[in-house]
């Protein structure tokens, strides 16, 4: 593995090795972010009867990069009556750990950074400061509207991650690891959607309203609130909230695919001889699919349908798939 390559490497060397390594992924989560946005406008205009972009480059292939470069040209401004600390804190807060939680992700058996032991627990505890930033944004800016969005994400993101956490400790329980490899390693046989299938609809659902995406986007809604908690924010700093928001779709497709989707294992071992980064694209590409089918398709639910839905839906749920779960691991071990 790549942990074990560097171990034997002098100190210097590694410290290099992964700072290239470091550099390698953000060139390819960029990349992934300027396609994903392309991607996101093709699908959403076939399914619209649209054509989606089409005129900067061929096929429209360069109108995300146009795009970039007109925010990163724009003039940053700041409201005069704005927490100027805090106001150019928020966008770090809210970027940073977005990059850092990709840190544990394996995305083979040879490929990836930190083989932390408890990675699951890495992921989210990291993935939840990021709340903090959107919060920053919306009180820093002395709007109302942002405000407002900043409330209702901080609402949001907090009940949704209770259930998403739960949804995760059936896993844990059958594997017995918090450790993202050990967890893929044992779905060899079955994955972990099959004998976790609710804790997977659990999983998706919470990820969505995690995510602020369709049908869960009310921090951000562009009808009611001028688009939220980043209204005053241009220029690179409102591209730092939008990679944001698409790092993390990059981030929870990485751990869907390898909590529940069997991560680089194939289907099936006669597919074994296909390399397994080419099955976790695969997998991972599906998620992020099924994100621009959402935003196509459904509408914006009501803030009180939301917040019920958490505690009162999904969480109920994710506890019965606990004690479901448990009751099985103690049954296969001989407990009872």
């Amino acid at each position: 593995m790549m942990t074990s390559l560097l171990e034997q490497t002098p100190s210097l060397l590694n410290v290099v090795l992964l700072a290239l390594a470091a550099v390698a992924l953000l060139a390819v989560v960029l990349g992934f972010v300027t396609y994903a946005i392309y991607f996101e406008r093709k699908i959403i205009g076939w399914m619209q009867l649209r054509p989606g972009p089409n005129r900067v480059g061929p096929l429209g292939l360069l109108q995300t990069v146009a795009d970039v470069a007109k925010l990163l040209l724009k003039e940053d401004t700041r409201p005069k009556s704005a927490d100027k600390a805090l106001f150019a804190l928020a966008p770090v807060l809210a970027y940073g750990p977005a990059f850092a939680v990709l840190a544990v992700m394996p995305f083979s058996e040879n490929i990836g950074f930190a083989d932390l032991g408890i990675g699951v627990l890495y992921y989210i505890a990291l993935s939840s400061i990021t709340i903090l930033g959107v919060i920053t944004a919306g009180w820093a800016s002395n709007n109302k509207w942002s405000l407002i969005g900043g409330l209702r994400s901080a609402a949001q993101m907090i009940s949704y991650e209770v259930p998403l956490v739960m949804s995760v400790v059936g896993i844990i329980l059958m594997t017995g690891s918090l450790n993202l490899r050990d967890i893929v390693e044992a779905q060899r046989d079955v994955w972990n959607i099959i004998p976790q299938f609710f804790a997977f609809c659990v999983f998706l659902i919470a990820a969505q309203a995690e995510l602020n995406r369709s049908p869960f986007d009310l921090p951000e809604a562009e009808s009611e609130l001028v688009a939220g908690y980043h209204v005053e924010y241009s220029g690179f700093r409102f591209a730092m909230f939008m990679l944001a928001e698409y790092v993390y779709m990059f981030g929870m497709g990485s751990l869907i695919t390898i909590l529940f989707l069997g991560g680089w294992l194939p289907p099936i071992e006669a597919l074994g001889f296909i390399p397994g980064i080419v099955w976790f694209i695969l997998k991972f590409s599906l998620y992020v699919f099924l994100q621009f089918w959402l935003r196509a398709t459904m509408p914006r639910i009501r803030a009180d349908q939301l917040m019920s839905f958490a505690w009162k839906g999904l969480l109920p749920v994710a506890l019965i798939n606990i004690l479901l779960t448990a009751f099985f691991v103690s049954y296969s071990n001989g407990s009872f």
